[in-house]
């Protein structure tokens, strides 16, 4: 139990602070309280030996004042408790964010979306709304506890003792309680992650439910794991039950046996009878707070998976660790002896090549044969295995990836928008960009005309993922994005190949705007995109296998000429 509380300390960072405010008041509301037993105590005493206008005054300050300052330490206590669970996960929620981008995409690759999501959303969700209360409660109610025994032993140390007894065993109820939760919590939480995995997965995958009439059998897999998800959930209370009993029976044991030892005591005359008029009344009042710590102790082992799935992300390399803030003094880009894997599949192996500043490379090939692992390395989505890649002579691995990036726009085959104006989707690649910067980055990309016909122009708001866009607008507006951000080195995965012919003319006319005195790499699989290219690079299997211009490679036996003079297929690829 301590253990999962000082977790959960450190885990609220820079709330700290508030954190401390809100223990100190529950601390004042306990003081506080314990006028309620010195006014009871006043006036047993007033009741047996008579009262006057002084001690009626007395009680009633002692109680009104009490009254007053628990209101105020309880108002103080819940509301930071409040803003301690908002705050802390606010900000722990930037900072996964912001270590997100410096993730090798590879993380991506291997952690299902699913998970990610679970963790940002529902285990994030738990430790925001029940972190700070089940400290605060829990240290609450001890200190509460504390105060109590401290003033019972002083008033009568037997009974006393008796108090401190029952708290001992409530103490050891609630330890046993986080050790039968301890193997149910991480069940639970694993399959809180696969029904968000299992949800996103269907919710992404409506077109081919639809497609090809899918929906009831499509459903079996979430009501799966909404089944798993229900048991696990169930199974976890199910194994709170006896020990909730047993603290019942323990809190309530234990003011019984101090009702019954005041009443021992007071006929054996070893005890006032205002003391045990005094001591009676406290046996149904003693345990309050340490009730509800025992209620909520139980989310202890579920708050400590959640807070071991959210911390799990921190333990996850980045790739920006070494590097330094770089600017070339070129644009010049090499490949020396360079190679890379997933995990044990071979994607590259010992490519080596230059690409100089201000010229456009062709990258052709089969499908797998690596080229767009090519490009990411370039950008350094992933680290190489072996090899080195440089930008104006200096190993991308000794740039800080945001000094890297600030050199490179991407225009993808896939484009994703996002649910915003299409005005703060072009802004991506400039942030700080006006809106005239933005629109004359959209007049170069060809697409300001159809955004003008829109019925909101530039602040229309789009769909996620741009669902609300063809291909072409789509591929457009990404690459008045690129034009915006304008980087010195340009690369282009596939960003035609999907593209209708009236479509394709415009995107031609953009990426010409896009590419002028920048240094090109492009992945493409028509021959009017890559034969005014400076080089063209044939990959297959993971190496270069041709290399040259249009005419050059025209001239030599290989892939290349065989495609063109022939038409073709030559490993599971062509050219349009």
């Amino acid at each position: 139990m301590i253990s999962t509380l000082r977790k959960i300390y450190r885990f609220s960072g820079k709330t700290q602070g508030l954190l401390k405010v809100s223990i100190l008041f529950s601390v004042l509301h306990s003081i506080f309280d314990m006028m309620s037993f010195a006014a009871l105590a006043l006036t047993f005493s007033g009741i047996i030996s008579g009262f006057t206008t002084a001690k009626i005054w007395m009680i009633f300050g002692i109680m009104f004042s009490g009254m007053i300052f628990k209101m105020i330490c309880s108002y103080i206590t819940d509301f930071y408790k409040v803003k301690v669970g908002y705050f802390m996960c606010a900000e722990k929620r930037i900072h996964i964010g912001d270590r997100i981008k410096y993730m090798p995409m590879g993380y991506f690759s291997d952690h299902n979306l699913g998970n990610l999501t679970s963790v940002v959303t529902t285990a994030m969700g738990e430790i925001e709304n029940s972190a700070s209360m089940v400290l605060a409660n829990i240290l609450g109610g001890y200190i509460h506890a504390a105060v109590i025994t401290a003033v019972m032993l002083c008033v009568d140390w037997r009974t006393g003792l008796t108090i401190l007894c029952g708290i001992l065993l409530f103490t050891w109820c609630i330890s046993s309680l986080q050790k039968k939760s301890e193997a149910v919590s991480p069940q639970r939480q694993a399959a809180q992650e696969f029904l968000v995995s299992n949800v996103l997965e269907y919710v992404q995958g409506m077109l081919i439910v639809k497609s090809f009439n899918l929906g009831k059998r499509s459903n079996s897999k979430i009501k799966q794991a909404i089944t798993e998800s229900k048991n696990k959930n169930l199974k976890l209370e199910r194994s709170f039950v006896p020990y909730n009993i047993l603290q019942q029976m323990i809190l309530y044991g234990t003011g019984v046996i101090v009702l019954a030892e005041a009443l021992l005591f007071y006929l054996k005359g070893t005890m006032d009878l205002s003391v045990c008029l005094l001591m009676a009344v406290a046996s149904f009042m003693l345990f309050g707070q340490l009730q509800s710590a025992g209620n909520t102790s139980s989310l202890l082992r579920l708050l400590d998976a959640s807070i071991d799935s959210v911390e799990e992300i921190d333990k996850t390399p980045v790739i920006d660790q070494h590097g330094k803030p770089q600017i070339p003094d070129n644009y010049h880009i090499a490949f020396k002896d360079v190679s890379f894997s997933y995990g044990e599949h071979k994607i590259l192996e010992h490519v080596s090549f230059s690409i100089p500043e201000k010229t456009t490379t062709a990258i052709v090939g089969p499908s797998g044969a690596g080229k767009s692992t090519l490009c990411n390395l370039i950008a350094r989505f992933w680290d190489v295995d072996g090899g080195q890649i440089t930008i104006g002579g200096i190993d991308v691995r000794n740039y800080t990836l945001d000094s890297l990036l600030t050199n490179i726009s991407e225009v993808f085959q896939e484009v994703y928008l996002f649910a915003d104006t299409i005005e703060n989707n072009i802004k991506f690649g400039n942030p700080d960009a006006s809106h005239k910067e933005v629109a004359a980055a959209a007049k170069k990309a060809c697409c300001h005309d159809f955004i003008m016909g829109l019925p909101d122009g530039y602040h229309t708001i789009i769909g996620e993922g741009g669902a609300t866009l063809s291909g072409g607008e789509k591929q457009r507006i990404s690459i008045a994005r690129a034009i915006l951000k304008n980087a010195p080195i340009i690369i282009l995965d596939e960003a035609t190949s999907s593209v209708d012919p009236e479509n394709e003319s415009l995107l031609m006319n953009a990426i010409t705007k896009l590419t002028e005195n920048k240094t090109v790499i492009m992945i493409a699989h028509r021959l009017k995109t890559v034969r005014n290219a400076n080089q063209i690079f044939v990959l297959s299997e993971g190496n270069i296998v041709q290399r040259g211009t249009h005419e050059e490679l025209l001239a030599q036996p290989g892939i290349y000429a065989d495609f063109i003079g022939v038409r073709k297929k030559a490993i599971g690829w062509k050219l349009k």
